[in-house]
C-alpha cells in the first residue's frame, strides 16, 4: 500500500476525530491508534502536522488528537525514534503553553502526553519543562501541574530533580497572585512531598539510595512558611483545602525543630479549617499526618495543644456519618486514627477526656464518645488494660440514656468489652442487665408514618442486635460462662423482661447443656445464695409453665420455656425429672406442628394444667405444694398487665390447692386470691372463678364457706348502700366484686363432686347468687343494671344447669327455680339491641336456656313459644357479619372479635332449638319449632335466608338422628315443609340452594322412617338428590331448571296423595316470591300448555313470538329464560316455516332477545337441520350485494349488502351458538362451510344499506339505535358465523391456530383478506383433511361465478390447499391443478397471482408430482416473471417464489437449457427496493444452483453476484438475510474453493446468528488465497455499494473493504485501485448515518 493512501486515510480520520457521534469518535480514535501501532512515527507526524496546519482548530478537536498522540506514545514508546520523541515533547509543550489563559481540557491533554513520555524519557521531559520553569518568571499553570503529575507517575525518575525544582519554585511562590496558581503550587508541593516520602520509604529500590529527608527540609520549610502564613488564609475554600492537604505530607519532611516550633501555630490553624470548609476528610487526613509526624519525633509541644486537639477531634467524631457519602465515612476513620495516635502518647489524658465527654447527655456527643471508646478498647488493648475499672465505672451513665442510637453504640462497646475481659470484673453484671433489658424492648409502632430520620434505630433493630449479642456471649466468649450461669436465671421471672424470655431461655439452654456435658458441679443452682437475686424454684417453675401456656407470645417463648424447664428439673425438684422427661417432649412436638392460628387454646392450656397436676402428684410433698401455692399467689401481681396469663395463673393456683391437704392454708390462699383480684376486668374475674372452682373439686365445703365469708366481709360493706354514690374512685366497685362471686359459685357447681353438689344448689349456691344480684336500697329490692353482673349471672346459671344435667343422669331432681331463671334470661335478651351485637349476652343466655330446658319440670307451650320467638328474632335480625359498626369507636369490636361472637351466638341458638325439639320429637314438635323459622325463609335479605335454611337443616338432621318410630304414623306436615323448602333449591345464594336440597333429602328420609323403613334403608330416588345437590353449584339456568324438574319427580314419587294439594297451594304462593323459585312453576305451566294446545296456534305464531320477545326483555331469572326458550322450541316443532319467516323479518342487527330466540331453536337437532337447509338454499341463489352509486359527486360504485342474506347469516350465527346443533352441523358441514366461505368473500368491503330495516315486521316496535347499527359489520357477521361453525363442528384444532394468528380479523380487512383465507385453508388442510373433498366439490362451481370476490376467495382457498400433501392423499390433485391452470388466463390480476401461488405450492405439498407437471409449471412461472400487467410486481414475486419451490424437485433434464436464462432474469431483482422481491430472487438463485453444477458459465455468474450476496447478509430485512444464508450455503460448492464451501456450510444457517465481522474477515483471507485474479473485480464491486440506499449495506461494504485490505499481502496490492477505495471510504466517513461512519473509520484502521 502506498504511503499516500495511508496519509490520505489518516488525514480523513483526523478530520473526523471530532465527530458529533461518540461511538464514531471512539472508532475513529481506535483506527488512528491501530494505524499508529503499525506506523507510530508516521501517524504521530500526521497528527503533529495536522495540529500545526490547523492552528484555529476548535478545542474539542485538538483535545481528541492530543489524546490520540498520548495513547500512541503510551503503547508504542519503545518503538518511537528519539528525534520523534523530541518533536512530540516540543509539540506537547507548545500546545500546553501556547495560550497563557488556562484552557483545562486542551492543556491537560498536552500535559498527559508529557507525563506519558516522561515515564521513559524523564530527562528530555525535564529539559523541556524546566526551560519553561525559569527562575524569576511565573510559569504556566500546566507546567507546574505536569511536574506534579510526573512526580506521581515516575517517583524514582522525578525525586532526584525535586531539590532543584523546589529551589527554583520557592521564589515563584511569592510571585503567585492568582488563586489558581497558588492552588497548583500547593497541589504540586503535596505531590512532591508524597513522592519524596514514598522514595525514602523504598530506598532499597531507589536509583539513588543516598537521598535523605534533610535534603529537602529547608526548601520544604520555606514553602511551608509561605503556604501556611499566606495562602492558608485565602478566601477560596478550594485553595485552603489544597494547602491543608499539602501541609500533611510536608510536615514529615520538615526539620524536627522547625516542626516543633510551628506546631503551636499549625495545629490551631488546621483545626480552625473545620469551621470554614464543609469537606472535612482532607483536613482530617492532613491532621492525622501532622500528628503522626509530631508523635514520631517525640514532640513536647504537642501536649500543650492536646486540649484543643481533643475538643476538635471530638466534634468531628460526633458528626453523623452518611454511608451514601463516602467522604464522611473516610473522615470518621481518619479521626479514629488520630485518637489512636494520641492514645499511644497520652493515654491517661485521652481516656479522661473521653470519659468526661460520656457524661454529656447530648445524643451525638455520646454516640461519638462511645465510638472512640470502642475503638480504643479494640485497637489499644495493652494501653487500656490498666484502665478497665475506670471504664466500667464511667459506662454507667450512658447505660441510662434514652436514645436508641446511643444504646446501639453502647451495645457495640459492651460487645468489645466482653471480648477483652471487662464483664468478669465488678460492675460487669450491669452491662449484662443492659443487654437483657434491651432484649425485652417492645416493638416500635408508626401510625401510617415513616420515621423522619432515615438513620433512626427502631426498637426492633436494637432488640435484634441485643439478641445476637447475648447469643455471642453464650457461644463465643468462653470466659463468660460462669458469669452468665446462673445470673441469667434471675431475669426470667420479673415481668419487666417478658419480651426477653426467648433469647434468655435459648442462652440458658446452651449454658445448661454445656454445664451438664462437662458434669460441672456449678450446674446445681443455689437459689438462696447471697447477692444472686435469683427467684425461688417455685416461682421459676410457675413462670415457665405460664410462659408455656401461651407459647406463641413474646416472640414464641413457649418452646424455649418448656425446654429450659426440662433441663432445670434437678434444680426445681428431683422427683419432677422423670415426669417432665416423659411429658414435655410430646408437648414440644405438638408445638412444632402448630401455629398461633391452628393451636386449640383450651386443649393446650388444659395440657399444661395436667402437666402441673402430674408434677405435684410425682413430688407428693404437701409442704412443697403448699409453698408453691403461697408463692404463686404472691407472684400474681407480676401479671397485672398480662391478664390472660394472670387468669391462667389463678387456675394453676386452684390446681395446686387441689393437691394441698392443709385446709387452713387452702382458706388462707383463697382469701388472698379473692382480695388480690381486680374485679373490674372480665378475664381476671373468669380466671379467679375457674381457679376457685378447681379448688372446690377437693375442698367443696371449705370453698363455699370462704365465698360466703368473703361476701360478708368489710370489702363489700365499704362500697354498698346508698352512699356508694360518694365512694372513692380507687375503691373496688361492689358490682364487679359481686360479679366475681356469682361466677365463682357457677364454677364451684361445675367442678364440685356430683354426689355432693345437688344438696347445695338451692340452699346455698342460688341463694347466695340471688342475694348478690339483687341489692336492697332503703329496704327496697332493686335489680342491678350492671352488664358485668348480668353476664356473670347468665354464665353462672348456665354452669349450674350444666352441673345439674350431669347429675340427673344418675338421680331425679326437680329444679323448682327453672321457670323463674328462664324468665330472667328472656328479659336480658329482649333488652339487647337488634341493630348491632357487641356483647355475648345472646349466646350466654341461649346456652344457659339450652341447659335449663332439659331439666324438670317441663315448660308450657306458651313458655316454649316465647323462648323460641324471642331468641330467633334477636338473632336473625342482626346485620351481616361484615356490616360496619357505626357506634362509638370505643364500643365497637374488632373484626376478629365480631366473627367469634357471631359464631358462638348461632351455635348457641342451634343448641337451644335442639334442646326444645328433644322434649317433643314428633311432627307437631317439629312444626312448633319450624313455624318460627318459615317466615325467614322467604326474606328479601340474603343473610336472613341463609341463617333460616341452615337452622332448618340442623333441626331436621337432629330430628332424623333422634327419631325412634314405634308405630306407623303419618308425617302429616311433609307437604307443608316441602312447599316452603323446594323453591329455595333455586335461591340465588349457592349455600341456600345446597342446604335446601339437604333439607329435602333429610325430610324424605324422615318420611321413609315414618313409612316403616329402617334407619339404614336407602331409596334410589331419594339418593338421587345427592347428585342433584352437586349440580346446584352451577348457576347455569339450564342446569338449575333440569335439576328442579328432576327434584320435582322425586318429590312427586315420595309425596302421599293427601298432601299434594298442600304442596301445590304453597308452590302457587311461591310464584310471587322475589327470588328465582318462580321459574319452575312458570315453566311447568307455560310449557305444558304449549304442548297440549300448541297445534292450534298457527295464526297466532307471530303474535306469540312477539309477546315472548317482549317478556324476555324484563325477565331477569335465568330459569325463566330457559322456560321461554323451551316454549319457542315447542312452537317451532309445530309451525317451523312460520316461526323462521317471522324471526328472519326482525330488525337488524338482531337484539339480544331475538338472538336468544334463534339460539333456542338450535336445541332440537332435527329443527336446526331443517332451518339450515332452508337458509343454504336461499343464500346460494340470492344476490349478496348490489352496486350502488354512493354520490353524484363521487365517481365509482359502492357495494351495499342485501338484507335477506345478511339476516340469514346472522340467524345461522345465533342458531349455531346452541351446543345442541352439533349433529345438524355435522350432517350439513360441507354445504354450510361453502356457503359461509363465499359469504365471507362476498362481504369484504360491503356497506350496510341505509334503509336496512325498511321491510322488517312490527311497525310499532322500536328498532335498533344508531350506535348499535354503527357497530354492525357485514363481513364481521359472516366471519363470526364461520368461526362458530368450525367450533360447533368440533374442529377446535382448526380454530385454535386461527385465533392465535388473528386470522378472523384479517379476513374482515380488505388488505389482509387473502392472508386470512390462506390461514383458514392451511388449518383445514392440517386438521380437517377428510372433510375437504366434499368442500372442494361444493366450492368448484363458484370459480366461474360472476362475482369476482367469490372467485378470489375460492382460488385463495384452493391455492393454499395445494401447499399440503393431503390433496394428493385425497386424490384431488388433478382437479385442483386444472382449476389453477384455467385461472392463469383469468382477467383478474389477483386471481392470476393466486393461481401462480397455488402452482408453486404443489412443490411443497406434493413434490412427487412436480415432474409430472414440469412443462406446465415452467411455462406458467416463466410467463409470470415476464408479466406486464403487474403494477405491484405481485405476480412476478409469486412466479419467482413458486419457481424457487418447484426447482427443488425438478429433474436436470427439464431445466438444463433454461438455467442461464432464468439466472439472467433473476439478477436485476437482487437490488430491488421490495424486501419480498429481493428475498424471492435470492431464494430462487439458490435453488437454481443445483442445476449449474459443472457449468463454467454458471460458476462465473455466481462470482458475479457473490459480493452482492455477502453484503445482503447485512440487509435490514431479516428474511432477506435468511435467504442469503440459504442461497450462499447451497451455492457454495459452485464457488470453486473448498475452504469457502466449508465455511459457508458451517456458519450460514438460517436459525443461527452470524458475527458478520469475523465471518467477512475469514472469508477475505480465503478469497485472497484462492481467487487473487478476482480481487480487482471484487473490490470494484464493493465500492459500488458505498452508494447503496441501505445504511446497513454501506456499513457492510466498508467492513468488507477494511478486512480485505487488512488481510491483503503487500504483493497483491497491485490488483487494488487504492485511490478509488480511499475516495470511497473518505466519502463514507461523511455519511449521515453514524454506524456507516464508524465502520468506514474501522476500515481505515486497516490501511497499514
Amino acid at each position: 500500500m502506498e504511503d499516500l493512501d495511508v496519509d490520505q486515510v489518516t488525514l480523513a480520520l483526523l478530520d473526523a476525530a471530532n465527530d458529533k457521534d461518540s461511538l464514531v469518535q471512539e472508532q475513529v480514535r481506535k483506527s488512528i491508534l491501530t494505524l499508529g501501532s503499525q506506523q507510530p512515527e508516521r501517524v504521530l507526524s500526521m497528527c503533529q502536522d495536522y495540529l500545526v496546519k490547523h492552528p484555529k482548530l476548535i478545542v474539542g478537536h485538538r483535545v481528541v488528537i492530543l489524546q490520540t498522540i498520548e495513547l500512541v506514545v503510551k503503547s508504542k514508546i519503545d518503538e518511537i525514534s528519539y528525534p520523534k520523541i523530541k518533536s512530540v515533547i516540543s509539540l506537547a509543550s507548545d500546545e500546553m503553553t501556547r495560550s497563557k489563559e488556562v484552557v483545562p481540557d486542551w492543556q491537560q491533554a498536552a500535559s498527559n502526553i508529557l507525563v506519558a513520555v516522561g515515564n521513559k524519557h524523564i530527562n528530555d521531559i525535564m529539559e523541556e519543562i524546566l526551560s519553561k520553569f525559569q527562575p524569576g518568571v511565573l510559569p504556566h499553570f500546566f507546567v507546574v501541574q505536569t511536574l506534579a503529575s510526573l512526580s506521581d507517575s515516575n517517583v524514582y525518575g522525578m525525586v532526584p530533580f525535586l531539590n532543584a525544582i523546589l529551589g527554583t519554585m520557592l521564589p515563584m511562590l511569592g510571585m503567585a497572585k492568582q488563586d489558581n496558581m497558588k492552588w497548583v503550587f500547593s497541589s504540586a508541593l503535596s505531590h512532591f512531598s508524597e513522592s519524596i516520602l514514598e522514595y525514602l520509604a523504598n530506598l532499597d529500590k531507589a536509583p539513588d539510595p543516598t537521598v535523605r529527608k534533610d535534603t529537602f527540609s529547608s526548601e520544604i520549610y520555606a514553602s511551608y512558611d509561605i503556604l501556611f502564613s499566606n495562602w492558608l488564609q485565602s478566601r477560596d475554600s478550594k485553595l485552603r483545602l489544597t494547602v491543608a492537604e499539602a501541609l500533611g505530607p510536608m510536615s514529615h519532611l520538615m526539620a524536627h525543630d522547625k516542626l516543633e516550633e510551628q506546631l503551636p501555630k499549625l495545629l490551631p490553624t488546621i483545626l480552625s479549617l473545620y469551621k470554614k470548609n464543609p469537606e472535612h476528610y482532607i483536613i482530617s487526613k492532613s491532621l492525622c499526618q501532622i500528628l503522626d509526624a509530631s508523635v514520631s519525633m517525640g514532640s513536647r509541644v504537642l501536649e500543650t495543644q492536646l486540649d484543643s486537639l481533643l475538643q476538635a477531634l471530638h466534634q468531628q467524631i460526633c458528626a453523623p456519618m452518611d454511608y451514601s457519602n463516602p467522604p464522611t465515612v473516610k473522615n470518621h476513620n481518619e479521626i479514629l486514627r488520630c485518637f489512636s495516635i494520641l492514645a499511644n502518647t497520652f493515654p491517661d489524658r485521652l481516656l479522661v477526656f473521653v470519659l468526661q465527654k460520656l457524661e454529656n447527655s447530648n445524643e451525638r456527643n455520646r454516640v461519638g464518645s462511645l465510638a472512640v471508646l470502642r475503638h480504643l478498647i479494640n485497637s489499644s488493648t495493652s494501653i487500656m488494660e490498666s484502665k478497665k475499672l475506670l471504664i466500667l465505672a464511667s459506662i454507667r451513665q450512658p447505660l441510662a440514656d434514652h436514645s436508641n442510637k446511643v444504646k446501639k453504640m453502647v451495645v457495640q462497646v459492651i460487645s468489645a468489652m466482653a471480648h477483652h475481659g471487662y464483664l468478669e470484673l465488678d460492675g460487669g453484671d450491669l452491662l449484662v442487665r443492659f443487654i437483657v433489658q434491651h432484649c425485652a424492648l417492645p416493638d416500635t409502632y408508626y401510625r401510617g408514618q415513616r420515621p423522619t430520620d432515615p438513620e433512626e434505630v427502631t426498637n426492633e433493630a436494637l432488640r435484634s442486635m441485643c439478641d445476637n449479642t447475648l447469643h455471642l456471649f453464650t457461644t463465643t466468649v468462653g470466659r463468660l460462662t460462669d458469669v452468665l450461669w446462673p445470673m441469667l436465671v434471675g431475669y426470667l421471672t420479673p415481668g419487666l423482661y417478658s419480651n426477653a424470655t426467648t433469647p434468655l431461655c435459648k442462652s440458658l439452654i446452651l449454658l445448661a447443656n454445656k454445664k451438664r456435658a462437662a458434669q460441672d458441679p456449678n450446674f446445681t443452682i443455689d437459689f438462696s445464695a447471697p447477692g444472686t437475686n435469683l427467684p425461688s424454684p417455685y416461682v421459676l417453675m410457675i413462670r415457665l409453665l405460664v410462659n408455656a401456656a401461651f407459647p406463641f407470645r413474646y416472640r414464641g417463648h413457649g418452646a424455649p420455656s418448656l425446654n429450659l424447664l426440662n433441663l432445670l428439673s434437678p434444680n426445681i425438684h428431683p422427683n419432677a425429672e422423670e415426669v417432665w422427661e416423659k411429658a414435655i417432649p410430646p408437648l414440644l412436638a405438638q408445638l412444632d406442628e402448630s401455629s398461633s392460628d391452628t393451636i386449640d387454646k383450651y386443649i393446650w392450656e388444659d395440657g399444661i394444667l395436667q402437666l402441673l397436676s402430674k408434677t405435684l402428684v410425682a413430688i407428693a410433698d404437701d409442704k412443697w405444694s403448699c409453698q408453691l401455692a403461697t408463692e404463686a399467689t404472691r407472684y400474681l401481681s407480676t401479671y397485672n398487665h398480662s391478664l390472660e396469663e394472670k387468669s391462667f395463673l389463678y387456675r394453676c393456683i386452684g390446681m395446686t390447692l387441689q393437691q394441698c391437704y392443709n385446709r387452713d392454708l387452702v382458706k388462707k390462699q383463697l382469701q388472698e386470691v379473692l382480695i388480690s383480684v381486680r374485679h373490674h376486668d372480665a378475664i381476671e374475674r373468669e380466671g379467679v372463678a375457674m381457679g376457685v372452682g378447681l379448688c372446690a373439686s377437693n375442698h367443696l365445703d371449705a370453698t363455699l364457706a370462704k365465698l360466703e365469708e368473703f361476701g360478708k366481709s368489710d370489702a363489700f360493706k365499704k362500697s354498698s348502700g346508698i352512699f356508694a354514690l360518694l365512694k372513692d374512685k380507687n375503691e373496688v366497685d361492689t358490682e364487679k366484686m359481686k360479679s366475681t362471686l356469682i361466677l365463682c359459685y357457677g364454677y364451684v357447681a361445675l367442678n364440685a363432686p356430683e354426689d355432693q353438689i345437688l344438696s347445695h344448689i338451692d340452699g346455698q349456691i342460688l341463694k347466695s347468687i340471688s342475694k348478690h344480684f339483687n341489692t336492697k336500697v332503703l329496704g327496697i329490692k332493686v335489680e342491678t343494671k350492671d352488664m358485668t353482673m348480668k353476664m356473670s349471672l347468665i354464665q353462672s346459671v348456665g354452669l349450674i344447669a350444666k352441673a345439674i344435667s350431669g347429675c340427673v343422669r344418675r338421680q331425679s331432681y326437680l329444679f323448682a327455680r327453672k321457670q323463674e331463671l328462664i324468665g330472667v334470661m328472656m328479659d336480658f335478651i329482649k333488652a339487647e339491641s337488634t341493630e348491632v351485637m357487641r356483647t355475648p349476652v345472646r349466646h350466654l343466655v341461649m346456652t344457659t336456656c339450652a341447659n335449663l330446658v332439659n331439666l324438670d319440670p317441663v315448660l308450657t307451650e306458651v313458655d316454649n313459644f316465647d323462648i323460641l320467638r324471642t331468641c330467633m328474632n334477636s338473632v336473625y335480625c342482626l346485620p351481616p357479619l361484615d356490616t360496619p359498626d357505626k357506634g362509638k369507636e370505643d364500643e365497637a369490636l374488632d373484626p376478629q372479635q365480631r366473627e367469634v361472637l357471631y359464631s358462638e351466638t348461632f351455635k348457641a341458638l342451634s343448641d337451644l332449638l335442639r334442646s326444645v325439639l328433644a322434649r317433643d320429637l314428633s311432627p307437631d314438635g317439629l312444626q312448633t319449632v319450624f313455624k318460627h323459622i318459615e317466615g325467614w325463609l322467604s326474606s328479601g335479605q340474603d343473610h336472613e335466608r341463609e341463617r333460616a335454611i341452615l337452622t332448618t337443616l340442623e333441626i331436621l338432621q337432629f330430628y332424623l338422628d333422634s327419631l325412634n318410630v314405634k308405630n306407623m304414623v303419618t308425617f302429616h306436615n311433609l307437604g307443608a315443609l316441602l312447599g316452603r323448602l323446594a323453591p329455595r333449591c333455586t335461591d340465588p345464594v349457592p349455600l341456600v340452594r345446597r342446604a335446601a336440597v339437604d333439607c329435602i333429602y333429610t325430610l324424605l328420609h324422615i318420611q321413609l322412617r315414618y313409612e316403616g323403613f329402617s334407619l339404614d334403608y336407602r331409596d334410589d330416588s331419594v339418593e338421587g338428590l345427592i347428585s342433584l345437590r352437586e349440580r346446584l353449584d352451577n348457576p347455569d339456568h339450564a342446569v338449575l331448571y333440569k335439576t328442579c324438574s328432576e327434584l320435582t319427580k322425586i318429590i312427586s314419587k315420595r309425596l302421599p296423595q293427601q298432601q299434594l294439594s298442600t304442596l301445590l297451594f304453597l308452590l302457587f304462593e311461591g310464584l310471587v316470591d322475589s327470588q328465582s323459585n318462580c321459574s319452575r312453576a312458570s315453566s311447568v305451566i307455560l310449557n305444558t300448555l304449549m304442548k297440549n294446545r300448541g297445534a292450534s296456534l298457527q295464526d297466532l305464531v307471530p303474535e306469540v313470538l312477539e309477546v315472548l320477545h317482549t317478556r324476555m326483555q324484563v325477565i331477569s331469572e335465568e330459569q325463566v329464560k330457559v322456560a321461554v326458550a323451551q316454549s319457542i322450541l315447542i312452537l317451532a316443532t309445530q309451525h317451523l316455516q312460520t316461526v323462521v319467516s317471522t324471526l328472519i323479518s326482525y330488525p337488524l342487527p338482531f337484539d339480544s332477545w331475538s338472538c336468544e330466540m334463534w339460539i333456542a331453536l338450535g336445541a332440537d337437532s332435527t329443527i336446526a337441520s331443517r332451518i339450515m337447509e332452508m337458509m343454504i338454499e336461499k343464500l346460494n341463489v340470492m344476490a349478496p350485494y348490489v352496486d350502488k352509486k354512493e354520490s353524484m359527486m363521487r365517481p365509482g360504485l359502492t357495494k351495499v349488502a342485501t338484507s335477506q342474506p345478511l339476516a340469514m347469516t346472522c340467524a345461522l350465527r345465533e342458531l349455531m351458538l346452541n351446543g345442541q346443533t352439533v349433529e345438524a352441523v355435522a350432517s350439513l358441514f360441507p354445504q354450510l362451510f361453502s356457503a359461509l366461505l363465499l359469504r365471507v368473500g362476498s362481504s369484504v368491503a360491503v356497506q350496510l344499506p341505509k334503509d336496512i330495516n325498511s321491510n322488517s315486521i312490527g311497525p310499532d316496535r322500536k328498532g335498533p339505535s344508531k350506535s348499535t347499527i354503527a357497530t354492525f359489520h357485514v363481513c364481521g357477521v359472516a366471519v363470526e358465523a364461520l368461526r362458530i361453525l368450525l367450533a360447533r363442528a368440533q374442529l377446535e384444532e382448526v380454530v385454535k391456530p386461527l385465533d392465535q394468528d388473528g386470522a378472523w380479523d384479517k379476513m374482515k380487512d380488505p388488505q389482509q383478506h387473502i392472508e386470512g383465507i390462506t390461514l383458514l385453508s392451511r388449518a383445514m388442510a392440517k386438521h380437517a383433511g377428510p372433510r375437504l373433498p366434499a368442500i372442494v366439490e361444493a366450492l368448484c362451481p363458484s370459480l366461474n361465478n360472476i362475482y369476482e370476490c367469490q372467485r378470489i376467495v375460492v382460488t385463495a382457498f384452493f391455492a393454499e390447499l395445494l401447499n399440503h400433501h393431503v390433496v394428493t392423499e385425497l386424490m384431488m390433485m388433478d382437479l385442483l391443478m386444472n382449476n389453477m391452470m384455467e385461472r392463469i388466463s383469468e382477467p383478474c390480476c389477483t386471481v392470476r397471482m393466486l393461481a401462480l401461488r397455488g402452482l408453486g405450492n404443489i412443490a411443497v405439498g406434493s413434490p412427487e408430482k412436480v415432474n409430472k407437471y414440469a412443462k406446465e409449471l415452467l411455462a406458467a412461472m416463466s410467463a409470470g416473471m415476464e408479466e406486464k400487467d403487474d403494477p405491484g410486481k405481485h405476480i412476478t414475486l409469486e412466479a419467482m417464489s413458486g419457481l424457487s419451490k418447484v426447482l427443488l424437485y425438478l429433474d436436470q433434464k427439464n431445466v438444463h437449457l433454461l438455467v442461464v436464462y432464468i439466472f439472467m432474469k433473476i439478477k436485476p431483482f437482487l437490488e430491488n427496493e421490495s424486501d419480498e422481491i429481493r428475498c424471492a430472487a435470492i431464494m430462487l438463485l439458490g435453488n437454481l444452483s443445483k442445476f449449474g453444477s459443472g457449468e463454467p458459465v454458471f460458476k462465473d455468474q455466481i462470482h458475479n453476484v457473490l459480493v452482492s450476496m455477502l453484503l445482503h447478509l447485512c440487509d435490514p430485512n431479516q428474511q432477506v438475510v435468511k435467504a442469503c444464508k440459504y442461497s450462499m450455503r447451497v451455492c457454495a460448492p459452485l464457488v470453486g474453493s473448498t475452504q469457502i464451501t466449508t465455511m459457508f456450510q458451517k456458519h450460514l444457517h438460517e436459525d443461527k446468528g452470524l458475527h458478520y465481522g469475523e465471518f467477512v474477515n475469514d472469508l477475505t483471507k480465503y478469497l485472497i488465497q484462492d481467487f487473487p485474479n478476482m480481487l480487482n473485480f471484487y473490490h470494484n464491486t464493493v465500492v459500488q455499494f458505498f452508494k447503496s440506499n441501505w445504511a446497513d449495506i454501506r456499513a457492510g461494504a466498508a467492513m468488507f473493504i477494511g478486512f480485505l485490505l487488512g488481510n491483503l499481502p503487500e504483493n497483491l496490492f497491485i490488483h487494488m485501485n487504492m485511490a478509488n477505495v480511499t475516495r470511497g471510504l473518505v466519502m463514507l466517513l461523511q455519511d449521515p448515518d453514524p454506524m456507516v461512519r464508524a465502520k468506514a473509520a474501522e476500515a481505515m484502521g486497516h490501511f497499514h
